[in-house]
C-alpha cells in the first residue's frame, strides 16, 4: 500500500525507479506550493557518483532557484538523509524535510532540527520494507552507500 502523502508516495516512486534501474531504492522530491520543482533517486550505483544521494539528486534536477524557493519548500525523503543531504537542505535554507523512515538508518535527524528546519517522520512501512529488501540482496551495496555506519 503506497504511502498516504501524495508526495512521500511520488519520493517512493523515485525510490522505485532507482531499484528498476540496478541502483540503491531511495527518492527524494522538492515541493513548493504543492508543486513538484525537483525529484531524485540516488544514482551512486548507475552514474559511478559519490554524491548522487537521492537529496542530492532531487536538488541537482531542481535546477538553479532562488533562495526564497527553498525557505518555502519541503524536501521529501524516503530515508533519513546522511549528514551531506541534511548539510545541502541547511545550506539552501529548506523550510522542512519529511522522512519516509528512520529505523534503516537514522543521522542528521537533530541536526536538521538545529538549523530551524521542521523534520516530519512518517515511519511509512512501504518506505522501510523498499529498502530492507534492497539490504538483503545487496548488502555490500548498502554498506558502501553509508561508509560503514
Amino acid at each position: 500500500m503506497p504511502p498516504k502523502d501524495v508526495f512521500l508516495a511520488e519520493a517512493l516512486a523515485e525510490a522505485a525507479k532507482g531499484r528498476d534501474e540496478g541502483g540503491i531504492p531511495i527518492g527524494s522530491v522538492l515541493v513548493r506550493g504543492g508543486v513538484i520543482i525537483g525529484r531524485g533517486h540516488n544514482r551512486r550505483v548507475q552514474d559511478g557518483s559519490v554524491i548522487h544521494h537521492a537529496e542530492m539528486n532531487c536538488l541537482e534536477n531542481a535546477g538553479r532557484l532562488a533562495p526564497g524557493i527553498y525557505r518555502e519548500a519541503t524536501l521529501y525523503t524516503t530515508l533519513s538523509p546522511c549528514s551531506m543531504c541534511a548539510g545541502a537542505a541547511a545550506l539552501f535554507g529548506v523550510k522542512k524535510v519529511v522522512i519516509g523512515e528512520n529505523r534503516t538508518f537514522e543521522m542528521s535527524e537533530d541536526f536538521l532540527r538545529s538549523k530551524g528546519i521542521e523534520v516530519e517522520v512518517a515511519d511509512d512501512a512501504e518506505c522501510y520494507k523498499i529498502l530492507q529488501d534492497f539490504i538483503k540482496d545487496h548488502p555490500e551495496v548498502w554498506d558502501e552507500d553509508i561508509g560503514g555506519h
